[in-house]
């Protein structure tokens, strides 16, 4: 699972939306090299020196998670988390770290807190992903369910849905995970990148079902799209 980030990652992992707003009263000055978005995260009641400190923490982690130094970037984060506790915008990007070196234990943990904290489905892919990795398929279940409640954007809403297939494949219930993906919104004439990635779990599930005409089938539509789109071609063409 790649996910969906404020922090500036590519479109894969959502480190992402602040959920708080900016002051009415004049904003504080900025100090140099530091985004609004991290100028705009609370850090308790610290010092100011100490805010300022932190927020340089922060947008130090962020860069690191940008150049996936991630656990560079964790390292720092931990250390804010020291001095600030439970800090949503810190939780959620240490535990996008942890998921990234494959901490799931680390990145539930984290995740459930910024989820707690902030009633935010942004993460809920990334911590079903997690959950999954755990084998806590009940968990993803309602992951799943939350989100589409709340129906989010098109894109999160997608990773979401491959996560949750993905989980009922790993329970053997192949043909149940192919209907899921199966039965998504059909996309316009322009596919965009979560339309192909879904298509490409799809292709797969296909694939291990047995079902190796419409695994080359849909390989193959996704190639088309996107011919640098991972080794779907490669895929396609093994598949004869």
């Amino acid at each position: 699972m790649d996910a969906v980030d404020r922090f500036g990652e590519d479109d894969e992992v959502r480190v992402e939306r602040v959920d708080e707003r900016a002051p009415r009263k004049p904003a504080p000055r900025r100090e140099r090299g530091v985004a609004p978005e991290i100028e705009a995260v609370g850090f308790g009641n610290v010092a100011p020196d100490t805010r300022r400190k932190l927020q340089g923490r922060l947008a130090s982690a962020a860069e690191d998670f940008q150049r996936e130094r991630f656990t560079e970037a964790k390292q720092k984060l931990a250390s804010i988390e020291k001095l600030a506790p439970d800090v949503a915008e810190v939780l959620e990007l240490r535990g996008l770290c942890k998921y990234r070196l494959g901490d799931w234990k680390g990145a539930v943990a984290d995740l459930e807190r910024f989820r707690l904290l902030t009633g935010s489905v942004e993460q809920h892919p990334v911590l079903a992903d997690a959950r999954r990795a755990l084998g806590h398929h009940a968990m993803v279940e309602e992951l799943w369910a939350e989100l589409g409640e709340y129906s989010p954007e098109p894109a999160l809403l997608e990773e979401g849905r491959i996560v949750a297939a993905g989980s009922l494949a790993d329970q053997g219930r192949l043909q149940d995970a192919i209907r899921m993906l199966e039965k998504a919104p059909k996309p316009g004439r322009r596919p965009s990148v979560h339309h192909l990635r879904r298509w490409y779990a799809l292709a797969d599930l296909y694939e291990r079902a047995g079902d190796v005409v419409t695994a080359r089938r849909r390989f193959t539509a996704v190639a088309e799209q996107d011919p640098s789109f991972g080794d779907a071609a490669e895929r396609a063409a093994n598949l004869g």
